[in-house]
C-alpha cells in the first residue's frame, strides 16, 4: 500500500466562510423569547404598561391625558424592566449551562458579544415601539374619560426622553450582566441602582444642599433628569453631567463586564 494511499484524511476549514451577525443575532432573539420565562416576561412587560396606563386614564385630572403624557409613562415603566430581559438574555449562558455550545458553535467570542448586544438593543427597540402602541390606547381611553388630549409629541422629548432614557437603561442591565454572569444578583443589583440609589442620592440632596450640586455628577439617574422634564433640552453643563456619570455608571462596567465575559470559563 502506498504511502499517499495511508495517509489520514484531512479536513480543510479555512476557507469556510463566518457565520453572518444577523443570523447569530437572530440566534440571541430567539433564545431570548424562546422558552416560556422568556415570552411571558416580554408579554408581562407589556401587560404592566398598559394596566398602568389604564390606572394612569382613570386617576388623573383630565388636563393631564395628552398623548405625550401617555408615552413618558410607558416609556417609564420599561426603563425598570426593558433591562431585565437583556440581562436574562446575557446570563443564560450561564445560567442555562449553553455557554460551552455557544461558544462551541461561535468560537470567538467577540461576535457573541457583539450579537447579543445586537439581539438587546432589538428587543428593546420593539418594545418600545409597542409602548407607543398601547400609549396610544391609553390615550383613546382617556379620551373617552371625559378628556380631549392633544396628539403631539415633542421631538426632543422622544429622542432623549424616551430613546436614549430607555436605550441607556438597557445597556446598563447589558453592563451588570456581564460582569456577574449570574440572573438573580445581576437583577437584584439593578433594581438596587435604579429604584434604591435614586431615593438614597434625593434623600441626602435635601438633607445637604452641598450633596444636592454635587450628584448630578456622580449620579446617572440625576443627571438624566433634563432629558425627560422640562423642555427636554439639556444645557452644555447638564450635557456634561450626563458624560461624566454615563462613563462612571455605563462607559467602564461595560468595558470591564465586556472583558469578563470574553475570559470567562464556562462549565
Amino acid at each position: 500500500m502506498s504511502t499517499a494511499a495511508s495517509a489520514p484524511a484531512s479536513l480543510e476549514l479555512t476557507g469556510t466562510s463566518h457565520v453572518p451577525m444577523a443570523r447569530l443575532a437572530k440566534v440571541e432573539v430567539r433564545k431570548a423569547l424562546d422558552t416560556r420565562a422568556g415570552r411571558w416576561f416580554a408579554g408581562s412587560i407589556l401587560g404592566v404598561v398598559l394596566a398602568v396606563l389604564v390606572i394612569y386614564s382613570l386617576a388623573a385630572p383630565d388636563d393631564a391625558k395628552d398623548f405625550q403624557d401617555y408615552v413618558g409613562l410607558a416609556g417609564g415603566v420599561l426603563g425598570y424592566f426593558l433591562p431585565i430581559l437583556v440581562i436574562m438574555l446575557v446570563t443564560s449562558e450561564a445560567s442555562q449551562r449553553n455557554g460551552l455550545v455557544t461558544f462551541t458553535l461561535e468560537p470567538r467570542r467577540s461576535r457573541v458579544v457583539v450579537a447579543k448586544l445586537l439581539a438587546g438593543l432589538t428587543l428593546a427597540i420593539a418594545v418600545m415601539v409597542l409602548g407607543v402602541l398601547i400609549a396610544v390606547v391609553g390615550t383613546l381611553f382617556g379620551q373617552v374619560t371625559g378628556a380631549s388630549p392633544d396628539w403631539g409629541l415633542d421631538a426632543r422629548f422622544v429622542l432623549y426622553g424616551y430613546v436614549l432614557t430607555n436605550l441607556s437603561a438597557v445597556l446598563i442591565g447589558f453592563a451588570i450582566a456581564t460582569l456577574l454572569m449570574n440572573t438573580p444578583a445581576a437583577i437584584v443589583v439593578y433594581f438596587v441602582y435604579s429604584l434604591v440609589l435614586p431615593i438614597a442620592v434625593g434623600i441626602l440632596s435635601e438633607l445637604s444642599e452641598g450633596f444636592g450640586d454635587v450628584a448630578p455628577w456622580i449620579d446617572y439617574n440625576t443627571a438624566q433628569t433634563p432629558l425627560f422634564t422640562g423642555d427636554f433640552t439639556p444645557t452644555g453643563e447638564e450635557w456634561a453631567q450626563i458624560a461624566v456619570t454615563g462613563t462612571i455608571w455605563l462607559v467602564i462596567p461595560l468595558t470591564l463586564g465586556i472583558l469578563r465575559l470574553l475570559r470567562i470559563e464556562f462549565k
